[in-house]
C-alpha cells in the first residue's frame, strides 16, 4: 500500500516516543498506547479539503479548522489552538514543521510537480507562511512527489539540496548523536528527509526517524509520507494504523483514497 497511509502510521508509531526520546532502532513499533496525534488529524484535514476544492483557500481553512476543534487534544502548539479558535484566522508566521507533516496528500493529488508545490504552498501560508515553514513543506512535497513519479534516491537528494538548500549529506548514525528535540523545519525536515534516504524499505524509515530523539511522530510521519511514496507499506502496518483511526478519521482517509484511485 502507497499514499497518505505513510504519515499516518509515521506518525501513530512516533507517538509513544514524542516525549519518551530514544537513541536506537530496536524498539516495538506499536504497544497500547500508540494512537494518531495532530500529525495524521491535520493530513486528513488536508486530504478532505483536496476532495472538496483543492483551489479554495477557504475551503481549506474551514476542512482544517473543522478537523482541529473535532479533535482538540491531538497535540496542538499553543499559536495553532488559538487559530482554531478564532472565527477568522490569519496567518501568524510559524516556522515550525506542522505545514510539512501535513502535506503529503497534496503530492497524491497533483498532476505535476508544479501543482504539487502550489497546492503544497496553499496547504502552508494559512498557519505557517514564515519562509522556513513554507519551504518544509515544499522539499517534503516535492521529495514524496518524485519519489511517487519513479525519481531515485540520488535524484530526490540532489532535488531537494539544489532547490532548498537543505544539508542532506549526512546520515542518521551521524546526526543521532548530538540531535534533540527541535519542532523547527529548518531543524527536522532535512533530517526526516536523510531518515528516507539513509533507510533500506519504509519500515527502516519510520525506526531510523524514531531513533534520532527528537520530535518522534512528526518526523517519522514526514519521513514515512516519502517514504510510502517510494516502497510499499507493508500490510501489517498499514492495518495496525488504519485501526486505529476512529470513524470520522478513517471515512476521510477512504474517501481520499477512492479520489486519488480514480
Amino acid at each position: 500500500m502507497k499514499g497518505i497511509i505513510g504519515a499516518i502510521a509515521g506518525d501513530i508509531i512516533g507517538s509513544t516516543h514524542e516525549f519518551h526520546p530514544i537513541k536506537t532502532k530496536d524498539f516495538n513499533l506499536f504497544n497500547r498506547y500508540s494512537m494518531f496525534t495532530d500529525d495524521t488529524v491535520m493530513t486528513l484535514a488536508i486530504a478532505k479539503w483536496l476532495c472538496e476544492d483543492k483551489d479554495s483557500k477557504d475551503v481549506l481553512i474551514r476542512c482544517v479548522k473543522d478537523f482541529g476543534n473535532r479533535y482538540p487534544n491531538a497535540g496542538y502548539g499553543g499559536m495553532f489552538k488559538n487559530w482554531l479558535s478564532q472565527e477568522s484566522p490569519e496567518s501568524y508566521g510559524s516556522w515550525a514543521n506542522g505545514s510539512a507533516m501535513r502535506v503529503s496528500p497534496c503530492a497524491w493529488v497533483a498532476e505535476s510537480l508544479e501543482e504539487s508545490q502550489r497546492l503544497a504552498e496553499l496547504s502552508a501560508i494559512i498557519t505557517h507562511d514564515h519562509p522556513e515553514g513554507v519551504k518544509g513543506a515544499l522539499a517534503t512535497s516535492d521529495a514524496i512527489y518524485l519519489a511517487r513519479v519513479g525519481a531515485s534516491k540520488d535524484e530526490i537528494r540532489e532535488h531537494v539540496e539544489v532547490r532548498y538548500e537543505y544539508d542532506l549529506d549526512r546520515t542518521v548514525d551521524e546526526i543521532r548523536p548530538t540531535y534533540s528535540f527541535d519542532v523547527s523545519c529548518a531543524g527536522s525536515v532535512p533530517e526526516s528527509i536523510i531518515c528516507f534516504l539513509d533507510a533500506k524499505d519504509f519500515e527502516d524509515t519510520i525506526r531510523n526517524a524514531v531513533s534520532l530523539g527528537g520530535d518522534a511522530d512528526t518526523q517519522a510521519a514526514i519521513a514515512g509520507s516519502i517514504a510510502a511514496a517510494y516502497w510499499e507499506v507493508p500490510k501489517n502496518i498499514a492495518y495496525k494504523s488504519i485501526h486505529r483511526l476512529d470513524y470520522f478519521l478513517l471515512n476521510a482517509f477512504i474517501k481520499f483514497e477512492e479520489t486519488i484511485a480514480r
